[in-house]
C-alpha cells in the first residue's frame, strides 16, 4: 500500500540537509554554476549550519549566506520574504555575478527604471547563474506569475 506524502514523518532539517547536499553535488559536479539552499528561517539556519559548512567542505566548494535573495520570475517574493538562503558555488566569478546582478536591480529600482523589461533580463541572467536551460527559462518567463518551487515539507 502507498503512503500518501502527507502521512509521512519527514524530519525537516534532515529533508534540507539532503536538498543542500544534492544542490552542493551539483555545483561540485559541474551541474550548476551556483546553487541555493531551501529559504530557511534564522533558527533553521543555525541548525543546520555546521553541517552545511561540513557539505561544502566535504565538497571543496563554497558558500555564501544571504539574508535577502534577490527576487525574481523565478518565484513569489513571499517564498523568501523573511527567511534566508545559502548560496553554493565553487568559482568565486558566480558569486561575484550574483552580487553585481543584485546591485543592478537595485539601481534600476532607484532610478526608476525597473519595468518589465527591466525585470525579465535581470531573472533571465539570475536563471543563467544557476544553470536553468534556455528552453526552461523561456518557459518560466513566460508565465503569468512567477510561481514557487515545490518544496515537500513547508512551514
Amino acid at each position: 500500500m502507498e503512503q500518501s506524502k502527507t502521512d509521512l514523518a519527514l524530519d525537516k532539517v534532515s529533508f534540507q540537509l539532503g536538498m543542500i547536499n544534492c544542490f552542493a553535488e551539483m555545483v561540485a559536479c559541474g551541474v550548476k554554476q551556483m546553487a541555493l539552499s531551501p529559504p530557511l528561517t534564522p533558527a533553521e539556519f543555525e541548525k543546520i549550519k555546521g553541517a552545511s559548512e561540513a557539505i561544502v567542505a566535504g565538497f571543496g566548494i563554497k558558500s555564501y549566506l544571504e539574508k535577502t535573495l534577490l527576487v525574481t520570475d523565478l518565484q513569489t517574493g513571499d517564498f523568501t520574504r523573511d527567511k534566508w538562503s545559502i548560496l553554493y558555488y565553487e568559482n568565486e566569478q558566480a558569486l561575484e555575478s550574483y552580487l553585481a546582478l543584485k546591485a543592478k536591480k537595485q539601481q534600476l529600482e532607484s532610478a526608476g527604471r525597473y519595468d518589465e523589461n527591466a525585470r525579465r533580463e535581470i531573472s533571465r541572467s539570475f536563471l543563467r547563474l544557476l544553470s536553468y536551460p534556455e528552453e526552461k527559462i523561456e518557459q518560466i518567463l513566460s508565465r503569468r506569475k512567477p510561481r514557487d518551487p515545490f518544496i515537500l515539507i513547508k512551514d
